[in-house]
């Protein structure tokens, strides 16, 4: 991985974790047009995850502290409550994550029909998103766990994580100002706990990155991230995401004739 691949790979991920347009299914199709080996960067797509982590806590960073007060205070009031729900919608991702994760990343990696199928169902995700308009209401402990049922769903590479959950929240009536910020905070967690899992796991056997290199991704990835999740939550509020749906349509119909080897 040279300089500019590195900088291209941190852009794409600082932008499509937080777009609902699947941050996995990115940096694989991306990987794969540079012809980058993924167990070589091990450490890059660590640090990149870790970056744009490390923009939400600062866009997020007063919900945050708000929250853990609360919760730590042990005073039951809508701080509680909300933490609470994020806690909830963590189940589903961390069942699927401990039971299937490697069966889904052994089937998936380096298949672009694959993820070109996942593109499109988070297309349909999306397209649904126009036409399920139910009134708005306050999130509910079942509701959250549905959404963590969408989370989970998005450990397949092209299905949108932000994508599924915020389209799963909207399809559920809850609120537009609540939903963008749950499902990037419900996120925090299961991303910062499976990539320390696979750190602790040794898989860099062969890593061959310099630190200019992943320094570079780095700071890619955190600026886009920076910028994508203020943008993409007031987004959410206005709730049209239907050109979201069209690109990973478009997406999605170009990787599978990129895996059947049309183009």
């Amino acid at each position: 991985m040279n300089l500019f691949e590195a900088i291209v790979l941190g852009i794409i991920q600082g932008l499509t974790e937080f777009l609902p347009v699947s941050s996995s299914g990115h940096l694989e199709l991306g990987k794969h047009l540079f012809g980058i080996d993924p167990e070589a960067n091990f450490y890059f797509s660590i640090a990149v995850h870790g970056a744009t982590v490390l923009s939400t806590l600062f866009v997020l960073w007063r919900e945050i502290t708000g929250i853990f007060k609360s919760f730590f205070s042990f005073r039951m009031n809508d701080e509680t409550r909300f933490a609470i729900r994020i806690i909830i919608s963590m189940i589903p991702v961390a069942i699927t994550g401990f039971f299937m994760n490697d069966i889904i990343e052994n089937f998936f990696a380096g298949n672009m029909i694959f993820l070109g199928i996942g593109f499109l169902i988070t297309s349909l995700l999306l397209a649904l998103t126009l036409i399920i308009k139910p009134r708005e209401r306050n999130m509910t402990i079942v509701d959250s766990f549905i959404i963590g049922i969408a989370q989970a769903l998005a450990v397949i590479p092209g299905i949108s994580r932000s994508g599924s959950t915020i389209a799963t929240g909207m399809m559920l009536g809850n609120r537009k100002s609540e939903i963008a910020k749950f499902s990037f905070l419900m996120v925090l967690i299961p991303v910062i706990g499976a990539n320390l899992m696979e750190f602790i796991s040794g898989r860099f056997s062969g890593e061959a990155t310099s630190p200019e290199i992943i320094i570079a991704g780095s700071l890619a990835a955190f600026i886009t991230g920076y910028i994508a999740c203020k943008w993409m939550i007031n987004l959410v509020k206005r709730g049209n995401l239907k050109w979201f749906a069209v690109y990973c349509l478009i997406a999605g119909i170009f990787t599978i004739l990129l895996g059947l080897n049309v183009i």
